[in-house]
């Protein structure tokens, strides 16, 4: 079973989603779980293995809901008797474990594979983010270019996307050939859960863009979240230092940031 629940975790962490996997520590007295036992919690909610059931796997499961929306882990323990779980020693058995919340690496999916998504998949990869490359130019988006990135896609971009699992930990940059190309992948992704979406070019050329697709229907709200144009203003037309600030912006948002010097805080 621990076998099986390890492939489990490892599938789900390759789709980018977080798993609970709780165990037993420690086990004192009359208590149907066994010092050892392992269960893993699913982000559909879904189960496998047990602690022994029960209140105090009900207790747990609920904890692993907390646990698996936070990120965080959790050490817990509980006394049980006839009447009650609680959490001080009374007349029954004593449980201790621990939540280990395993978190996906987060997703960086550049379309786009020219100059600046170069250079930007050239930084983020020391910030251990799990790498998409797609654009619509084979000798653009190829090994040869972005030899450690995890997956790469050239062809119709319109498609490519329909078959990339963009979820709230996937963080994603626009920065295509053209404006037509650009427009073509924000109308594939712009209602999706990812956490952040950017797209590179000027104020003049993403008002024109906003402007078409909400004559399409497209929800205000939703274009309103755009980060557009991408990137924090560090003063530079190197594309280096574009790629640079575009990757201070999406680290600024993963890490629910703000925007501060660090010594203005030290001084006050």
């Amino acid at each position: 079973m621990n076998e099986e629940i390890l492939k489990k975790i490892y599938n789900e962490l390759q789709k980018g989603n977080r798993v609970c996997f709780v165990t037993l520590t420690e086990v004192r007295g009359s208590s149907p779980g066994k010092q050892g036992a392992t269960m893993a919690f699913f982000k559909d909610e879904s189960i496998m293995g047990t602690i022994g059931g029960g209140l105090v796997e009900h207790a747990v499961i609920n904890k692993c809901r907390e646990c698996i929306s936070k990120g965080e882990d959790y050490n817990f323990e509980y006394s049980l008797n006839e009447e009650s779980l609680e959490t001080t020693m009374k007349c029954g058995g004593y449980i201790k474990g621990y939540i280990k919340v395993f978190n996906p690496k987060p997703k960086l999916l550049i379309i786009g594979a020219g100059h600046v998504g170069n250079a930007l998949y050239n930084i983020s990869r020391n910030l251990e983010f799990y790498t998409i490359i797609v654009d619509d130019r084979q000798e653009f988006a190829n090994k040869e270019r972005f030899k450690n990135a995890d997956e790469i896609y050239h062809g119709n971009i319109k498609d490519i996307l329909k078959n990339i699992n963009v979820n709230d930990n996937t963080y994603v940059v626009i920065a295509t050939r053209g404006y037509e190309k650009d427009i073509e992948a924000l109308r594939e992704i712009i209602d999706s859960d990812a956490a952040y979406i950017g797209m590179i070019g000027s104020s003049k050329k993403w008002k024109s863009l906003k402007e078409e697709l909400l004559e399409e229907g497209i929800n205000k709200n939703l274009l309103e979240n755009i980060y557009a144009p991408v990137g924090l203003n560090i003063s530079s037309n190197s594309v280096e230092e574009i790629a640079f600030g575009i990757m201070a912006e999406v680290l600024l948002v993963k890490n629910n940031g703000e925007l501060s010097h660090r010594k203005d805080k030290k001084r006050k």
